[in-house]
């Protein structure tokens, strides 16, 4: 079966570049300094996800919708503006001088080529986690961006989150003490595959089982826990191991059902990984250990933990009341009382921010470069084994 980008390439031939039949728009009474006119390539879960987000932004608006699915094309169409014109070939949406800037929500070894081609159509970019899949992929997407005037943004949305840049900047700070580990989870307890109403899209909807398109859990679910790590840690792995296996779900899937990954950075400290799809015991957790105390880290929430010896201590520096002091000082913990907002919606308000002021993003093309070769090292490891270190040659 031919892959998407394979049908991408020919969809202009079969059928004719544009979809349902409407026609090209013209976009008028719309200042670019007001609105971001948005096309959006690949409408499939996340795409589509994006698209019925934006629908409720009042600065962004997706003119444009590209996919080679029809029922998937047709239900992004009808959450983006009227307007909108359907594509199934990408390229084709790239000429339409309207669309400012270009969501890649395609699968990942897609992303290079395609982000690529967006830059040279002058697009500001929003790609998806992971940025691209390769070595050679992330230092060449890194030269390229830094080449031109254009906003790159990787979708680690968790980057943007306010609640997680406080506990960033509280760690940094050193109110944990030294770092000294990081444990991650994001377990499910369901087999990870999307409804195919016919065979003949199996391969396209359900990509992410398949190797020739995915990079599995590591890629979909652990690049965004690996993201935050190298963003605690100010840098990027040195080396890692991991194991993994298809021991649960025997339904044909090529990517793994479990992965397990070890890495260590140049001070020493271990960052763990898990991912599971057949035990959702604490879904999604990060846990930052340091000598002075712990944060557990959830989606939309984050505790210190004190160690009992400084518990005192940290409540002085924090200027905590005498109740909190003693939650602290018995191990309940204390929760982070910080104000913020959804975090892929937060990630795309700070998109429409950065692309009018030119500012650099806080998920940028760097730190999805660190990801995306992190990512890459792990695959090799669990599928070839062995420990992999971090080369010269992937530096930038």
């Amino acid at each position: 079966m031919e892959d998407r980008r394979s049908f991408l390439k020919k969809s202009s031939i079969a059928l004719g570049g544009l979809s349902l039949g409407l026609s090209p728009m013209i976009l008028k009474g719309a200042s670019k300094n007001e609105i971001l006119n948005i096309g959006v390539i690949g409408t499939g879960d996340r795409g589509g996800g994006l698209t019925h987000m934006i629908k409720n932004m009042s600065d962004l608006r997706v003119i444009g919708c590209c996919d080679i699915i029809p029922f998937r094309l047709e239900k992004a169409l009808s959450n983006a503006d009227p307007s909108a014109v359907g594509y199934t070939d990408y390229r084709e949406m790239l000429d339409n001088k309207e669309i400012d800037a270009i969501i890649v929500s395609t699968p990942f070894g897609m992303h290079y080529d395609m982000a690529m081609d967006a830059l040279d159509a002058g697009k500001h970019v929003y790609c998806e986690k992971t940025m691209v899949r390769g070595t050679r992929e992330a230092r060449n997407m890194v030269k390229r961006v830094k080449g031109q005037d254009r906003t790159f943004q990787v979708g680690h949305q968790y980057h943007h989150s306010r609640l997680y840049v406080e506990v960033v900047d509280q760690i940094r700070s050193g109110y944990i003490g030294d770092v000294t580990a990081i444990e991650c989870q994001w377990n499910r307890n369901h087999n990870w595959r999307r409804h195919v109403p016919e065979p003949k899209w199996e391969k396209m909807i359900n990509w992410r089982m398949y190797r020739k398109w995915s990079g599995g859990l590591t890629a979909e679910l652990s690049s965004h826990q690996i993201d935050f790590c190298n963003w605690v840690m100010g840098d990027h792995i040195q080396k890692l191991t991991g194991f993994g296996g298809i021991d649960h779900w025997k339904d044909g899937r090529e990517t793994f059902d479990n992965i397990h990954l070890t890495t260590e950075y140049k001070n020493g400290v271990k960052a763990r990984f898990t991912c599971l799809t057949n035990n959702a015991h604490n879904d999604y957790m990060i846990t930052v250990r340091g000598t002075k105390g712990t944060f557990v880290i959830k989606p939309f929430g984050a505790t210190l933990y004190a160690e009992s010896k400084v518990a005192k201590e940290l409540g002085l520096v924090d200027g905590v009341s005498g109740a909190t002091l003693q939650k602290l000082q018995s191990g309940e913990g204390k929760k982070l009382d910080v104000s913020h907002m959804e975090p892929t919606k937060q990630a795309l308000v700070d998109f429409v921010d950065n692309v009018k002021h030119n500012k650099k993003p806080l998920s940028n093309v760097e730190s999805g470069a660190w990801v995306s070769t992190t990512v890459q090292m792990a695959l090799d490891a669990l599928h070839k084994g062995g420990i992999r270190e971090w080369k010269k040659s992937y530096n930038y």
